[in-house]
């Protein structure tokens, strides 16, 4: 009897292709040279009886996982007339190479190229006549999931095993002995060397695993393990952002404004206002994020980050994403670069654009700032936390509309392979070493942007110098005003429109420019404020402050990460119409129902 083995890589549907050509026929079997059983099934192909063998999913023919020994052990001593290898359409490039390992190895072949449907949704197309010419092996489009293609699947199978000759097995043997060779010493040395038991213990891991892996139990732990985490960051965070901004005044107003009594108004507010408060509203940013990567470094370095994108894959796939996409939402909402240079881990193009293309959309840690002191601001002590964590949910919403709404456009055919590490804790030095690496990158990245756009904002808000700084008459006051016909609808003032310009630059400034546009700092502020705005204006501008474009450091990210200008600019372009439907909605719903 002729056989006909199934060669291919994971998750190609070599396995639907097999069930659907052998109906209920399968059987498990022993095979020489085989120490495990392989799915089998007789079929009538043409007018011959034919054996069809499933074997195990493999990436390298030459491999030494447990599954490629059993797929070069079983060609090495079996029969076979026929190899059919299935290969995923829409991840081709990837795939290809088993089929030349197999050319090479003298296998007689069939390419079927499965999933084509999927394929084309892609955008991707094969000429199959011309592949079967510069590989010299028939190659055949089809679905296993829809049925197409079959048809002519099986006359060409019907044709071929008629004709077709079984692979020599003592070339296979030939061409193959060096990989058994590595093989035996291999298992000379772990069996001389090294004592494994036959069943690993119950060990912490596996124990954790039980609880953090839980089917119902996974996902609520951890979304209260990275509440806990981003709560402790600000905790021990905001004392030392504190520290480092009262130190920066005291400097100035010791050592920087007495130098400069007598240079002329234009010189030190540029020098003062502009440069040195550039550079401080980095360095009073920086103990935030050191803590960030810190505490990150330690819920990476333990393996519960990738046990999160294990937890997260099955919703975010739908979404164009995986469940590194989720991770990466997470860490935006620390902050949203470290999050945007995290995606480098993807190697698909298009997953790592449509991945950076939500980030944004993460309440980062600036932003938070302002929320907070927009809501003890506008909102009572019961309402603020109720206000924050809407916000939240808005954050969520918007990335994942976000992710359906182009997961067409930026396509994710990069499969999720994921290799679950055990838990570790990392060492002192470890954590020190990555939080000192990721913060001078962030520095060497964001500082010069940052500094730009307070020198620009500085200028918007100081010219003409005959004018209230920050004031209508300035710049930045003509601005708002000219965009007061977009804005009006949405419920935000002139003077509201100024801080969001500020906050294109980096939303720490927004409060400090709220304090130079009322004229009021703290207390007086806050109070100021509650009698100048309503709850319905307030959530508003907040909603618009969480979605419209982000900082000027993520920008710069973005567009160094994506290598393209179109991409940046679509990135802004949505995020800022985003924001303004959104709030449209919101306010213009809210005053119709007389709020």
């Amino acid at each position: 009897m002729k056989r006909i083995a199934l060669l291919g890589m994971p998750n190609t549907g070599k396995s639907t292709f097999f069930n659907r050509i052998t109906g209920a026929s399968s059987r498990t079997g022993n095979w020489p040279g085989v120490t495990v059983d392989l799915l089998g099934a007789k079929v009538l192909l043409g007018g011959s009886m034919v054996e069809i063998v499933d074997l195990p999913g493999i990436y390298d023919l030459h491999g030494f996982s447990e599954d490629e020994q059993v797929v070069r052990h079983f060609l090495e001593n079996n029969s076979v007339e026929l190899v059919l290898i299935i290969l995923n359409t829409s991840q081709i490039e990837r795939q290809l190479s088993i089929v030349l390992q197999a050319k090479q190895l003298g296998l007689p072949a069939i390419v079927l190229l499965n999933m084509a449907d999927e394929a084309k949704k892609f955008g991707i197309t094969v000429e199959t006549e011309k592949m079967s010419a510069l590989l010299d092996l028939p190659v055949v489009l089809l679905s296993a999931k829809y049925g197409t293609g079959y048809k002519e699947t099986y006359q060409l199978l019907g044709r071929t095993i008629e004709t077709s000759s079984p692979a020599k097995l003592e070339h296979l043997k030939e061409m193959l002995a060096q990989d058994d060779k590595i093989e035996s010493v291999m298992d000379s040395i772990l069996k001389s060397s090294v004592q494994i038991p036959a069943q690993l213990s119950d060990n912490l891991t596996s124990r954790l695993d039980r609880v953090l892996l839980h089917p119902w139990l996974g996902l609520p732990l951890f979304f209260l393990v990275m509440y806990l985490t981003f709560q402790a960051i600000f905790l021990f965070g905001k004392p030392l952002q504190d520290g480092v901004a009262w130190s920066l005044d005291a400097f100035r107003h010791a050592a920087l404004d007495p130098m400069f009594t007598h240079a002329s108004p234009i010189l030190k507010g540029l020098l003062l206002d502009g440069i040195y408060n550039g550079l401080g509203t980095v360095a009073t940013f920086v103990p935030i994020i050191i803590l960030f990567f810190l505490f990150m470094a330690i819920i990476e370095d333990t393996g519960y980050l990738s046990r999160a994108a294990f937890l997260m894959d099955a919703l975010m796939s739908r979404l164009g994403l995986d469940g590194r996409g989720f991770v990466m939402l997470l860490m935006g909402f620390g902050c949203n670069v470290p999050a945007l240079m995290g995606t480098r881990v993807m190697r698909q193009r298009s997953l790592r654009l449509l991945t950076m293309l939500v980030i944004p959309f993460s309440l980062c840690s600036a932003r938070l700032q302002v929320f907070i002191f927009v809501t003890a601001a506008i909102f009572s002590q019961k309402a603020a936390p109720l206000v924050l964590f809407s916000l939240y949910l808005f954050s969520f919403a918007t990335a994942l509309l976000t992710a359906v709404l182009f997961k067409k456009q930026y396509g994710n055919t990069e499969p999720f392979i994921l290799e679950v590490p055990p838990y570790r804790f990392p060492t002192l030095q470890q954590m020190l070493m990555r939080g000192w690496h990721e913060v001078r990158h962030f520095l060497n990245r964001a500082s010069k942007f940052i500094i730009a756009g307070v020198l620009l904002v500085w200028l918007l808000t100081h010219f003409p110098t005959d004018v209230p700084p920050a004031s209508a008459h300035t710049l930045a006051g003509m601005i708002g005003i000219a965009f007061s016909p977009l804005l009006d609808p949405i419920g935000i003032d002139q003077h509201l429109a100024i801080a969001l310009i500020f906050g294109f630059v980096a939303k720490e400034i927004v409060i400090g420019s709220l304090a130079v546009i009322y004229g009021m700092q703290g207390k007086g502020l806050m109070n100021l404020m509650a009698h100048q705005l309503d709850w319905v204006e307030a959530y508003s501008f907040m909603l618009f402050t969480l979605v419209y474009t982000p900082c000027l450091s993520t920008i710069a990210t973005l567009r160094s990460e994506s290598k393209s200008n179109a991409f940046m600019l679509l990135s802004i372009a949505w995020s800022l119409g985003l924001a303004w439907l959104l709030s449209f909605v919101f306010y213009q719903g809210a005053r119709s129902l007389g709020y």
